[in-house]
């Protein structure tokens, strides 16, 4: 069975992620300010470790900014997988299809009537339930194909006119 997918749970992790990192940023920056004030006077930091320090601090930086684009793409990611999954739903709208039921858990039948997304997962409205799409497991056609009835007067010689 597929999960439906939500953007809730990028939400949760760009936030955990910038979390740690404004932590790791700050703690660096806190270092760096606090090892120039307490270096000795007659031993000073030389120009060179000064430098490779300020330079891990860009490079932490430049990586904060690389993660939040990943981050940002995989929303999209994300966004446009449920876009897909909602217009692959539509495309059932009208159609018979076979499905587990959700509270009986049972195999049963019904048609279509609507498609829609809610927290992160696709239903289907199936003769008044809500149905997940992962709860379907076959398509069986168009409503109206074969399920008619044909009555009795219907498509008979008798009263059509016709005489042999």
């Amino acid at each position: 069975m597929i999960d439906g997918i939500g953007i809730q749970d990028a939400q949760r992790s760009f936030s955990n992620a910038t979390a740690n990192q404004q932590l790791d940023k700050n703690a660096f920056t806190q270092l760096l300010v606090t090892q120039l004030q307490n270096q000795d006077p007659m031993s000073p930091q030389s120009n060179e470790e000064l430098a490779a320090q300020l330079a891990q601090f860009s490079s932490l930086e430049q990586m904060e900014l690389v993660n939040e684009n990943l981050v940002g793409m995989a929303r999209l990611q994300q966004g446009n997988a449920l876009m897909d999954q909602l217009t692959g739903a539509s495309g059932l709208v009208g159609q018979r299809v076979g499905y587990l039921d959700p509270v009986s858990g049972e195999m049963a039948q019904g048609a279509v009537d609507s498609a829609r997304v809610q927290n992160g997962e696709i239903f289907l409205g199936i003769d008044g339930i809500d149905v997940p799409l992962a709860r379907v497991a076959e398509v069986l056609g168009e409503v109206g194909d074969g399920d008619e009835i044909v009555g009795e007067d219907e498509g008979e010689g008798e009263g059509s006119g016709e005489s042999f």
